[in-house]
């Protein structure tokens, strides 16, 4: 059932009832009179009539949406008005109708002010409470949906910030095999054409499977081996059972990349980057070790380090984890912690060694 047919369902129920019973006790007690009974479904129109008349009133107005120390002199205000035409109504038709009362009740308006403000009071109350309360859970959810926007934009541009950072370094490494080995040249085109496709799709998918991640850091150190020869050495211990874990795309090779940039390329012999994966508390463990000396990180990792921690909070909050440090004294350690995700697929994978 819709909100409206609930509403008036809820008025013309409620408000049968509230007369009805009152007449149904005077029935009772002095006997059925067809004037009273008109009087009171003219009191069931009257009352629907005003109170909607009121619901327009907080919704033109918008009522809700003020704060509370505004709400409440409108809500009394319009408590009062209710009643007192409700009262102006009724007090006519019943000192002809019921004069025995009024010889009782000498301050009869008085007395139908109070009766008739309660049941205002009452109506108004749940009304305008119901409204406030959907008003504010409407308001969070808008928030919510504000932040989840905001989130998935900034992860965007998050990905989107990778993208030139990488190409430009794979393509100095193919430069120098245009001429001195045209065979590796085209080799390295169709590793940086992979990367390339692999960075197109990091810009439509949050996340990505490790196996493919791995495959794209591959391509990577491959063009990089190039440049470096025998002074890059690289070692990659991957636990199959970790190869279907969703990790957000070109994340591992934008680390690489610093690790190589920062760390490999620094000293004249070259030196090695380890890259492992294994699980833990059912939770994806990623180490990344290199070379290197770790100096201050804002200058020595660039976008990368400061990316990988926004990133990683974007798309699995505070249970992600990632810190850098200095292992030993030329080494440096890059690991990381990510949490699976509940749309995350695991199949079953082969147990084989991984190669280095």
């Amino acid at each position: 059932m819709s909100k409206k047919k609930i509403y008036w369902f809820c008025q013309i129920t409620g408000w049968t009832l509230l007369i009805m019973v009152e007449f149904l006790a005077y029935w009772l007690e002095y006997g059925f009179e067809i004037d009273l009974f008109y009087l009171a479904i003219a009191n069931i129109i009257l009352g629907i009539l005003l109170t909607h008349m009121y619901r327009l009133a907080i919704r033109h107005w918008n009522w809700v949406r003020l704060p509370f120390h505004q709400l409440v002199p409108r809500v009394l205000t319009s408590v009062l008005v209710l009643a007192f035409i409700m009262t102006v109504v009724n007090v006519p038709f019943d000192s002809e109708l019921l004069p025995e009362l009024f010889v009782k009740e000498p301050v009869a308006f008085m007395g139908y002010m109070l009766s008739w403000g309660k049941t205002m009071l009452a109506w108004i109350l749940s009304y305008t409470a119901y409204h406030y309360v959907e008003r504010t859970r409407d308001a969070e959810i808008e928030k919510i949906l504000l932040k989840t926007s905001i989130r998935e934009t900034e992860a965007k541009v998050l990905r989107s910030q990778l993208n030139p950072h990488f190409v430009f370094n794979a393509l100095n490494s193919i430069r120098a095999l245009v001429i001195e080995n045209p065979n590796k040249a085209q080799q390295g085109i169709t590793q940086l054409s992979n990367i390339l496709r692999n960075s197109l799709l990091a810009d439509r998918r949050k996340t990505v499977e490790l196996r493919e991640e791995i495959k794209t850091v591959e391509d990577y150190l491959a063009l990089e081996k190039v440049r470096y020869e025998d002074r890059l050495v690289c070692h990659m211990h991957v636990d199959p059972k970790t190869t279907y874990w969703q990790v957000p795309p070109m994340m591992l090779q934008t680390l690489v990349e610093n690790a190589i940039k920062h760390g490999v390329s620094k000293p004249v012999g070259g030196g090695f980057i380890e890259l492992t994966t294994w699980l833990e508390n059912d939770m994806l463990q990623i180490r990344i070790r290199n070379t290197g000396v770790l100096g201050d990180k804002e200058e020595s990792s660039g976008f990368g380090l400061k990316n990988t921690s926004q990133r990683l909070d974007l798309l699995y909050g505070p249970e992600a984890t990632f810190r850098i440090f200095q292992e030993t004294d030329n080494v440096v350690c890059a690991e990381m912690t990510i949490p699976m995700q509940s749309d995350s697929i695991f199949k079953r994978v082969p147990e084989k060694a991984t190669t280095e």
